[in-house]
């Protein structure tokens, strides 16, 4: 029994010896992290006093170079982010300063630091006509330090010009609707006055046609009724009449049974002619026979 309990008492110490033990190494590894902190933050900070000097010259890209090496070799610091991103806000490129306050947000640990960081957030956002974005980010800020009056002010102004831009958007969209209604409206009147103009230079088109038939009919002569002349005959008729008495006179009349015909009664005058001729002939000739022939000329 006794064996017992001094086992049990040596168990005891040696327990005790081994948490002791790791407590002083604990300790230690404790105290070398907070060494290596300190000295990195010794070296952080170094490097940001350096960044500070060379944008207080002016020379932004040393300036630029040492920023980012101190994010380079403490990743954990906030303090380099939101720096560097306060370099860029100063030198009018909130684009760039966005993207680090982000990263700085990420990293910051106490209030008062999310505080700054989301303040200047909201300001980068401002300057790019981001108001939807800064509105959230001064609100982030606000929950970290509800009596910033500034914060709250900008907050405000951040609503204000969003509601602004909202309105002068429908505005505008509406205006482009108008303008679009206006534009079809027109599009459908000169598609109606294509149409009415259609429609009319068909109707043109074919009185045009009707015309140029009416003046063809009309150079034609026009056949007017025939009118009976005097002895009641129409004029046709007539002229048929005395075509046919033309051709009956070209024609030599048949004569009738029982007359002569005109040869006839001719060649019967010139043979009664030829006897009458030959009778006063010989006459003439019985009287040249008992008259005188006078040879000589009287002097």
């Amino acid at each position: 029994m006794q064996n017992f309990l001094r086992i049990q008492l040596i168990t005891s110490h040696i327990n005790l010896i081994l948490m002791g033990f790791f407590l002083f190494v604990s300790g230690l590894q404790a105290q070398s992290l907070q060494e290596n902190d300190k000295k990195l933050n010794r070296e952080t900070n170094k490097i940001l006093k350096n960044a500070e000097e060379e944008l207080g010259e002016n020379d932004f890209s040393s300036a630029e170079a040492s920023y980012r090496k101190a994010v380079s070799k403490n990743e954990s610091s906030a303090t380099a982010r939101y720096n560097m991103a306060n370099m860029y806000y100063g030198k009018e490129k909130p684009a760039q300063a966005t993207s680090r306050y982000k990263q700085a947000a990420k990293v910051a640990e106490t209030k008062e630091d999310k505080h700054d960081v989301f303040h200047n957030m909201g300001n980068s956002y401002m300057d790019q006509k981001k108001y939807a974005e800064a509105i959230g980010a001064y609100k982030n800020a606000l929950r970290n330090n509800p009596t910033d009056e500034q914060t709250r002010y900008n907050l405000a102004l951040a609503k204000k010009m969003l509601e602004k831009e909202q309105q002068e958007n429908k505005d505008q969209d509406d205006k482009k609707d108008d303008q679009e209604d206006k534009e079809k409206e027109k599009e459908d009147q000169n598609k109606d006055k294509k149409e009415d103009d259609k429609g009319e230079k068909d109707k043109k088109d074919q009185g045009d046609n009707k015309e140029n038939e009416g003046g063809d009919k009309e150079k034609e002569p026009k056949k007017e009724p025939e009118k009976p002349d005097d002895k009641g005959e129409p004029k046709d008729q007539k002229e048929q009449k005395d075509e046919k008495g033309e051709q009956e006179k070209e024609q030599p009349q048949q004569p009738q049974p029982g007359q002569l015909s005109p040869q006839q009664i001719k060649n019967l005058l010139e043979a009664m002619n030829n006897e009458e001729k030959k009778v006063q002939d010989k006459i003439n000739a019985e009287k040249a026979k008992g008259a005188k022939t006078k040879t000589a000329k009287d002097w």
